[in-house]
């Protein structure tokens, strides 16, 4: 019993628990809308992150020079964050898979709601 204890405490001098994904950093990708008659709208997205805890906050849109804040909350590897941009309030849901930030936007705009496929990799140093 007291190897299994000493084995259980290196290990977890090993191995630390809870190491979470710090996000910190640009990200960039593909924002593919569905429009509400089901046609496909292909965009990019650009965010530009700062990880502090379980927060998130900086800017988000579909270009380097067309940003609006985003603020939000880190879970682990899912990442949820909220962008007020000209129109719409845009509610993303995303998780760390693979490199990847991956996941949902939805907004709704005049009654319509719009959804739409995020999957970001971030741009290396």
């Amino acid at each position: 019993m007291k190897r299994l204890s000493r084995l259980l405490g290196v290990l977890l001098f090993i191995v630390p628990l809870g190491a979470a994904e710090d996000f910190t950093g640009i990200w960039t990708g593909s924002f593919v809308v569905t429009r509400p008659d089901g046609t496909p709208d292909n965009d990019k997205i650009y965010m530009d992150v700062k990880h502090t805890g379980k927060e998130i906050a900086g800017t988000a849109g579909p270009s380097e020079t067309q940003q609006w804040p985003l603020k939000g909350t880190v879970d682990g590897d899912k990442v949820m964050f909220e962008v007020r941009s000209d129109g719409p309030l845009i509610k993303f849901t995303l998780n760390f898979e693979k490199g990847h930030l991956k996941g949902d936007a939805v907004a709704e705009d005049q009654g319509q709601k719009l959804q739409a496929k995020i999957d970001m990799e971030r741009k290396p140093k």
